[in-house]
Formats: C-alpha cells, sequence, structure tokens
C-alpha cells in the first residue's frame, strides 16, 4: 500500500492511503523518527519516576492542563543512525538526569492507537540501584513541569489521584506499568 503525504511538518505528517474497502484512511506519521521508546525508570526497585507534563494538544482541545508519563523520546529524530537501546539511555538522562544500571526491553512494536498514527513504541524498564541524578534534566521545550517518585506499592492509587486532579495519564506509561507488575508479580 502507498500514502500520500497531505501536510508536511518537520516532525509530523498527516497521510493518506487506502483501506482494503477502498476508503480514505488518513493518519499521523513521524517521517524523523524510527521507533518511540517509553522508559520506567525504577529506583532502588522501591520506586518509580513519573513526569508531569503540559502537552499543547490536550490543553488546546480542553481536554487536560496536565498528563502523567514516564520519560520517552523518538528514536533517532535528533540524532542521526540512533540505535533504540541508545535513545533509551538518552532519553533517561535528558530527560530524568538519571544513568540505568540495567535496562530490560519488554516489547517492540507496541502501537499507542494505530487507527490514527503509524508510530510503534519500544518499552522499557529501567533499574537504577542508586538515586543519584548525574546531569541536569532537561525540560524539553517547556514540556515538562516537575518530577514525581512514586513508591511501588503506592502507584496505581496516586494515579488515581491525579486522575481526580484532572490529569490525563499517557497510555504508553500504563503499558509500561504492565511489563513492571508482571515483574513484581513472578518475584512473589
Amino acid at each position: 500500500m502507498s500514502a500520500t503525504i497531505l501536510y508536511d511538518t518537520k516532525y509530523l505528517q498527516l497521510k493518506s492511503t487506502k483501506s482494503k474497502t477502498g476508503n480514505d484512511w488518513v493518519y499521523a506519521h513521524r517521517p524523523n523518527a524510527k521507533d518511540v521508546v517509553i522508559i520506567v525508570p525504577v529506583i532502588e526497585n522501591k520506586k518509580v519516576l513519573f513526569i508531569i507534563e503540559e502537552r499543547p494538544p490536550l490543553v488546546a482541545e480542553g481536554i487536560a492542563v496536565r498528563s502523567v508519563a514516564v520519560p520517552a523520546g523518538l528514536v533517532g529524530d535528533e540524532r542521526k543512525g540512533e540505535s533504540i537501546d541508545d535513545a533509551i539511555r538518552s532519553e533517561l538522562l535528558e530527560e530524568a538526569g538519571l544513568k540505568a544500571d540495567r535496562i530490560e526491553i519488554k516489547t517492540r512494536k507496541a502501537a499507542s492507537s494505530p487507527g490514527c498514527v503509524s508510530e510503534t513504541v519500544t518499552i522499557a524498564v529501567a533499574y537504577i540501584n542508586e538515586y543519584k541524578v548525574a546531569s541536569e534534566p532537561v525540560d524539553d521545550g517547556g514540556v515538562i513541569v516537575d518530577r514525581v517518585l512514586v513508591d511501588i506499592d503506592n502507584i496505581y492509587p496516586w494515579l488515581r489521584e491525579q486522575e481526580e486532579k484532572g490529569c490525563v495519564l499517557a497510555a504508553q506509561t500504563l503499558a509500561g506499568l504492565f511489563y513492571l507488575k508482571e515483574k513484581f508479580i513472578q518475584e512473589e
């Protein structure tokens, strides 16, 4: 199947293709990235680092002012030839200021909204033995407004509390927590 570019920007394209039934199908595509990485930072096997963001599309549509996420980023958007492993380490350092002692890739090719977006996501858990900021994290153009450490045993009540406050929970973050929960269920 081929696609036609309807609108083109540096980081996002709007494309059209035909479905099997011949209907037009419009979707978003990232021309400058080969994947997205989602990193669940686990600190000392006790806490997870969350990022509080202000995402312009959510604000513009009146959905929410803030969203709850974990460090994430595009693979190869700024560093050409970047591998997924390199992107995981780079994004963790950039957005959280942390270096992982061990990284486990949990899944590749997860799709956040395959009917609307062509991108896929690699989900990883980054284990950090000691909470020590290695470099000053960035605010990602003003998007990241806070970082919060949450006890692993308190994650789900904390997330419900954030929802009650009007925050949106990023779907990829919830998928990452699924894989984190898998690890701790297997250890019981």
